[in-house]
């Protein structure tokens, strides 16, 4: 199966199956599909957002079994790679940062009406990226309910608490909070010349972390409308999270 679909390389799926099959839940998972066969069905789901059904249809196999084996795995993965995701307190103090905001969408749940951004015109799960001047991911925040404005969201993460405000660079959604954004036009009035050209200068140094989250938006099951129950959805955003540090190491 080629790494379009399951994001992994030949090497990465073998290591990743080795970890699984270590993991004493996977006894859990339906017996039908061999560990090979479970890990792939799990990472075309992540990688593509395929529905559970059309990958039923390929593997051979009932759709159920493709949701309990989905349901096992996410789990798994989240548990064994997510402490490779880095927290706040790993975080070296000192160094420059891009950090910026995105939306994981998911379903409009009646009950959930905390989960819709005004900005983005839709549901989901607010995440806050880190990332260095290179565009490699540094720290990804714990997804936070989608009303959340970015600036909110990066203050109660702690990540202004452990690096120097100043030396992390975000738009304009991050004005007050010390990280150094772009000049806001003012009421009545238009941006000085140099103003222009030092916002021009940052959003060109921005442009690394909004590569990152397309990067990370290539797991589609975080780019497109979240179909699990919603208390699966942090779960699956580790495990996902985990997979693009374990692909992009």
């Amino acid at each position: 199966m080629v790494k379009g679909i399951t994001g992994l390389s030949r090497a990465q799926m073998s290591k990743l199956v080795e970890l699984i099959v270590s993991d004493d839940e996977i006894a859990l998972a339906p017996r039908i599909l061999s560990p090979l066969q479970a890990v792939r069905a799990t990472l075309m789901y992540l990688r593509t957002n395929t529905s559970q059904a059309g990958i039923a249809e390929v593997l051979g196999v009932s759709q159920p079994t493709i949701s309990r084996t989905i349901a096992v795995l996410t789990r798994i993965i989240a548990r064994m790679l997510g402490p490779a995701l880095a927290t706040v307190e790993q975080i070296p103090r000192r160094g420059a940062y891009i950090v910026d905001g995105t939306l994981l969408p998911c379903w409009s749940w009646k009950d959930r009406p905390d989960l819709f951004s005004g900005k983005h015109k839709r549901t989901g799960m607010n995440l806050q990226v880190l990332v260095s001047p290179t565009g490699q991911l540094v720290w990804a925040s714990d997804p936070q309910d989608g009303s959340i404005h970015d600036s909110r969201a990066i203050t109660t993460s702690g990540l202004l608490e452990r690096i120097t405000p100043s030396d992390c660079i975000g738009d304009k959604g991050y004005i007050g909070t010390g990280v150094t954004t772009p000049y806001r036009k003012p009421p009545h009035g238009d941006l000085t010349e140099g103003q222009r050209q030092a916002n021009k200068a940052l959003n060109k140094i921005r442009y690394v972390v909004e590569r990152t989250i397309a990067h990370i938006k290539a797991w589609k099951i975080l780019a497109h409308d979240y179909r699990r129950p919603l208390h699966t959805f942090k779960e699956t955003i580790t495990a996902t999270l985990a997979l693009y540090t374990y692909t992009n190491p």
